[in-house]
């Protein structure tokens, strides 16, 4: 019940410690992610952002398997929830745990990244380009080979705009060598 309160009360403050509860549910990953998804989709910014952080540590735990569940996740109509399914997985992340295997072989999150290539949102795009760059400091080839693949097969305004940003860390690595 007090859960329950939190998790609709007005303020967005009550809403973040909402999402936390997910972190010690002890729910499978499945689970928890469909209960984090409330808070995912939520309009306020930082409940967003206190949501995958309520269930990274189940991801790292289970990355193959959340990069699954997560794929209906990167096409589906709230922006909110496509920008959740690339900042949930992002290899470095910000302010949390790094997921070791995607720093190491980011290629196993490809199918959910090319799914969000050409998004039509800055926020889901910049989330996209963060993603890749995180990706670069450990594997720059497979960044650029992506991003020219990217390139040819889906060369819009979005996906060109992806691709810069995502290539920041690589164009400062050449300038430095």
């Amino acid at each position: 019940a007090v859960a329950h309160r939190l998790a609709t009360h007005a303020s967005d403050v009550a809403r973040c410690w909402a999402s936390q509860w997910i972190t010690l549910s002890g729910l499978p990953l499945a689970a928890q992610l469909a209960a984090v998804r409330r808070f995912a989709a939520d309009p306020h910014f930082g409940v967003r952002e206190f949501a995958w952080m309520a269930v990274r540590n189940a991801v790292i735990a289970e990355p193959d398997q959340a990069l699954a569940l997560l794929q209906p996740w990167a096409v589906d109509a709230d922006p909110n929830i496509r920008r959740f399914a690339s900042e949930l997985t992002r290899p470095r992340g910000v302010w949390c745990a790094q997921i070791e295997v995607l720093k190491a072989e980011p290629w196993h999150a490809a199918d959910l990244l090319d799914a969000l290539r050409a998004d039509p949102h800055r926020y889901v795009q910049n989330s996209v380009a963060n993603w890749l760059n995180d990706a670069s400091k450990s594997q720059g080839a497979w960044v650029d080979e992506t991003c020219e693949r990217w390139l040819r097969e889906s060369d819009v305004t979005a996906t060109r705009y992806i691709v810069q940003r995502a290539r920041r860390t690589l164009r400062k690595a050449g300038a430095d060598a």
